[in-house]
């Protein structure tokens, strides 16, 4: 059996050993979140730097009078064009469409099914799509998946933009598709120029909310919101699983928009509904988001001071303007000997590498939550500066 599985399966193990060489190798390691801003890992306390739980509503008890009526909603049973359409799926689509001043909003089982449903549906072959080089790898997917035509820009570089959509044919049809806020950098997307070049040249524009809804705007609706464009912006997508400390997305658009992805969305149609309890548990995070600003207004101003102490110690934090905060080392072995040494501090700090980022810009990404505590986001920024002085990083 044993030779059976080395003829088999040496190939993999041949990889294994290549990713483990090159400092690339990836395992599990069992978490426990906690409402205070820590995590539980292998029986150690650490204070969770790490998590996309920006509100910290993730870790808090779901224990509220919302969910009361969800035990027995476990599962949808089939897809929602079948016998999956809970009618707290239209009720939360009309009442998040009126909070993102659209028409219409479709609900997805997560970003990454999103991605790979709409972009699909959207273009294909003979077509065009524009997408910056630091988008998430959902996006890239997704349009990878449409056969269409992948042109690829500089990060924000609108000026190569602006030359690629002017040599693509007129009569084709053309998208442009942004991150709002960029995962692995917390740089921001230029939504008002990008707005301008898609008018200029016939595009549809959709943008990726992952990582600033819940955060911006007035309620949190996102960056498109704060910063007018609500009614410029095609095909505005977001998650409930970062800020919102859920499950799920969402796409919200005018209602032709919607009616034609529930007919040609493939992740839509073919997939089973996310169960009910979870819209349920959604909804709740999500009006709970709403009433508590102090909650966005914590986390950014924690953000800036954090950043500030990293950056005035000599760290290179890249162009964040985000509460994602990445550490810029470059080494993948480097990148792991720093994100070991403070987690064995009690820091929770992962070590992002290639191909999450490009070669040579391995680092830690540190995120914030609108729960940390002064003293412990104190406490930690002393920890990585001593430990960076002494593995010579800064």
């Amino acid at each position: 059996m044993c030779a059976v599985n080395v003829v088999k399966w040496g190939w993999m193990q041949e990889e294994l050993d290549r990713l483990q060489g090159e400092h690339l190798s990836r395992q599990l390691v069992a978490t426990e979140l906690n409402p205070e801003g820590f995590l539980e890992r292998q029986g150690q306390r650490m204070l969770n730097l790490a998590s996309n739980d920006y509100l910290g509503l993730a870790s808090e008890s779901a224990d509220r009078s919302e969910l009361s009526n969800m035990n027995s909603l476990s599962g949808a049973g089939a897809s929602r064009l079948v016998a999956g359409n809970d009618p707290i799926y239209e009720q939360f689509e009309q009442e998040f469409a009126a909070f993102k001043g659209t028409e219409r909003c479709l609900l997805f089982s997560s970003g990454y099914m999103a991605n790979m449903g709409i972009i699909p549906a959207l273009v294909g072959r003979h077509d065009y799509v524009f997408s910056d080089r630091l988008n998430h790898a959902s996006i890239v997917d997704g349009i990878m998946l449409s056969r269409a035509e992948h042109v690829r820009y500089r990060h924000r570089d609108l000026n190569q933009l602006e030359s690629q959509l002017r040599k693509a044919p007129k009569e084709s049809r053309k998208l442009i598709v942004t991150d709002t806020i960029f995962s692995m950098d917390g740089t921001i997307a230029p939504l008002h120029d990008l707005v301008t070049l898609k008018d200029r040249y016939g595009a549809m524009l959709m943008v990726d909310e992952a990582h600033s809804g819940g955060i911006y705007g007035s309620e949190g609706q996102g960056l498109v919101h704060a910063m007018g464009l609500q009614d410029h912006v095609e095909v505005q997508m977001g998650t409930f699983s970062k800020a919102y400390g859920g499950c799920g997305a969402y796409v919200a658009g005018d209602a032709i928009l919607i009616e034609f992805l529930i007919n040609r969305a493939r992740t839509f149609i073919y997939n089973t509904a996310l169960p009910p309890m979870v819209i349920y548990a959604v909804r709740a995070n999500w009006l709970r988001s709403r009433q508590e600003s102090w909650r966005r207004k914590a986390l950014l101003a924690r953000t800036q001071q954090f950043r500030t102490a990293l950056q005035a110690a000599g760290f290179d934090t890249g162009a964040s303007e985000s509460q994602i905060i990445p550490l810029m080392i470059g080494n993948n072995a480097q990148a792991i000997a720093y994100s070991e040494a403070l987690q064995a501090e009690g820091i929770a700090a992962v070590a992002i590498r290639p191909p999450t980022v490009p070669q040579g810009t391995s680092r830690i990404r540190f995120t914030l939550m609108a729960t940390h505590k002064e003293q412990d986001l104190d406490w930690a920024a002393r920890c990585m500066i001593e430990l960076g002085q002494q593995m010579e990083l800064i």
